[in-house]
């Protein structure tokens, strides 16, 4: 039983092996909050832009617990190529919602982009 259970978590970590994911830290003001959530949250702004590609994993949108107004965009793919595909068929609308957000944002960093 536990020989099955150990080859079935194999399998699910080689499934994923390939998954891209990029995440980005944001800090926003406020008065901002309810639209940056908006944007950034599943469902939103963002997620509705990338949602164009069928590799295209999911967002969660993460509040830190003590700092008011930080927050962390987690965003998966399939893989690396898979949102570098996606970056360049739809730059141009990627270029309008990033700038369209600016004013959202206080501050902005990518943390990085991993592999899983």
């Amino acid at each position: 039983m536990q020989e099955q259970r150990q080859e079935s978590e194999q399998r699910q970590w080689d499934n994923s092996s390939s998954m891209f994911v990029i995440v980005w830290q944001f800090d926003v003001a406020e008065d901002k909050v309810a639209a940056f959530e908006a944007a950034y949250a599943p469902g939103g702004t963002w997620s509705t832009l990338f949602a164009r590609s069928a590799e295209y994993l999911g967002t969660e949108l993460l509040q830190d617990a003590y700092i008011p107004g930080r927050y962390l965009t987690v965003d998966r793919w399939t893989g690396e190529e898979a949102f570098r595909s996606f970056r360049a068929a739809h730059d141009a609308d990627y270029e309008v919602v990033d700038r369209a957000c600016d004013a959202l944002t206080a501050g902005e960093s990518r943390i990085g982009a991993f592999t899983a």
